[in-house]
């Protein structure tokens, strides 16, 4: 099991995002996080910022809720639901098994999102950032040529140096790659095992999720696929 600077390891409600006693308000970045996270997300920022580079948190620790409303406003078509080439797709046109699949390939179920532990961060270059664009985070913006290529280059160089690694680094046959995405090792590895199958599904068959039925019925191939198929630290 993980631990926060204090030793206490998460309890499954921290886990699952339904606790938020694990994480901490940072002012800059302006961002919530595990409090284990805290001090190397600091000093990988000043060195990035050193190198010319303003890394900021777009997105650090989700609760459960927050991640309910994203899924169930996936399901019923009031946000965007993309495919995995960023086209729009109507959730209206799909089966229910194939609507579930669609939104995991971008969206985490409620209680399985990493997010939940306070070690993953979104990050972006708010330097390169054009004058009045919002970020994206598109798989575009980190390839050559994209607002965010040299954030991705260093990152390449300079992440595990302070403990972090891309989980969705390449396509595991679940989450698709997200470049933007990272997770803090030293805390990330044993959460996982603490978010076992049983753990999870404790926290679905209370949730008022759409779809939970089939979730349920699905729910060890859904979890040996998208939250178990990650990249390696």
């Amino acid at each position: 099991m993980d631990a926060d600077s204090s030793g206490r390891p998460l309890n499954f409600l921290e886990v699952t995002g339904r606790a938020a006693t694990h994480v901490r308000d940072l002012a800059e970045p302006r961002c919530v996080v595990h409090v284990g996270v805290a001090a190397a997300l600091i000093a990988m920022r000043n060195e990035a910022r050193a190198a010319g580079i303003d890394l900021d948190v777009v997105s650090g620790f989700r609760d459960f809720n927050r991640q309910l409303a994203i899924w169930n406003g996936k399901f019923n078509g009031s946000r965007p639901l993309l495919d995995a080439h960023g086209a729009l797709i109507n959730p209206a046109d799909l089966y229910e098994s194939a609507l579930i699949d669609a939104i995991l390939t971008w969206s985490a179920l409620p209680g399985a999102s990493r997010h939940h532990w306070g070690t993953e961060i979104d990050v972006i270059d708010t330097a390169a950032l054009p004058a009045g664009a919002q970020p994206q985070l598109t798989p575009g913006d980190f390839t050559p040529g994209g607002c965010f290529a040299r954030l991705n280059g260093w990152l390449d160089s300079n992440m595990r140096r302070f403990g972090f690694f891309r989980p969705y680094a390449t396509f595991q046959g679940g989450v698709q790659p997200e470049a933007w995405h990272l997770s803090y090792a030293p805390v990330a590895l044993p959460a996982l095992e603490v978010l076992s199958l049983d753990v999870l599904r404790e926290a679905l068959e209370g949730a008022q999720l759409s779809g939970k039925q089939t979730v349920l019925e699905r729910l060890p191939e859904l979890y040996q696929r998208y939250v178990l198929a990650v990249d390696p630290a």
